[in-house]
This record gives structure tokens, sequence and C-alpha cells, in this order.
């Protein structure tokens, strides 16, 4: 069976490296499946989770904040501002950045950066859903 090496990279180092069988990534536009030997492309990502099944037909669950994924016939690297395995996401801590995103959006106050409260909010929801696997 033909492998991809797949590399998740946030600012603060790497969160994911190992080699997969096929990669399914939430780009701006939509879903990609990436198999090995995908045509040379780079595509910006929205918030969502990436489904990497490995060799040996596991599927593992990462959670990013958007990003950007590049493409090559034998590499597959996603750099995002964040990313998380589902099984060291903290639930409770999402659950209560996901209260604070609602209050924020509630309250409607002057000085309220809305933009930012919904970005917070998709985050939370993202986080929640692959950590529950909700996706």
């Amino acid at each position: 069976m033909k492998t991809t090496v797949v590399n998740i990279v946030t600012p603060d180092g790497p969160v994911y490296d190992s080699e997969a069988s096929m990669v399914s990534v939430r780009a701006t536009s939509g879903e990609m499946g990436i198999l090995p030997g995908h045509i040379p492309t780079v595509a910006p990502l929205a918030v969502g989770v990436v489904r990497v099944q490995t060799a040996n037909n596991k599927t593992e669950l990462v959670a990013v904040s958007g990003g950007f994924v590049e493409i090559r016939a034998e590499q597959v690297t996603i750099l995002s501002p964040s990313a998380e395995m589902a099984d060291s996401i903290d639930l409770a801590r999402a659950k209560e950045a996901l209260k604070r995103a609602e209050t924020r959006l509630q309250a409607k106050k002057d000085g309220v950066d809305v933009k930012r409260a919904e970005a917070a909010l998709s985050r939370a929801i993202n986080r929640i859903n692959v950590k529950e696997g909700n996706i």
C-alpha cells in the first residue's frame, strides 16, 4: 500500500508526523481527500478536522484552527495557528471557551469584536466535536 508522509505544524512546533494512506482536510473551498501521488497543491484551510487514515487502517483526528495545506506527491504538510490531537483536547476547557464565546456574542456590547467572538465559537465547537467524535 502506498503512503504519504503527513506533518502538522503550529508555531509551537510539530503536532503530528506520520505516514498515511489517506488524508482528509476541510479547505475553505470544501473537503479535500488526499491520496499518495496527489498533484502538488496549496490551499487555505477552514477551522475543522484533519482525518488521517494510517497505513494500518486506523483513523486519527486532529482539530485545526485554519491555516494552509501544502500537498506534494510524497508529503502533506499542514501549517496551522493551532492544532490538537483528539486525545489531547481538554473537553472541560473547550466547553468553557464555548460558553465565553456565546456570552460575548449574546452581550453585543460596544467594544465586543463580533468576528473574533465568532471565530472563538467556531474553534470551540470544532474542538468539542473532534474530542467527542461528532464529525
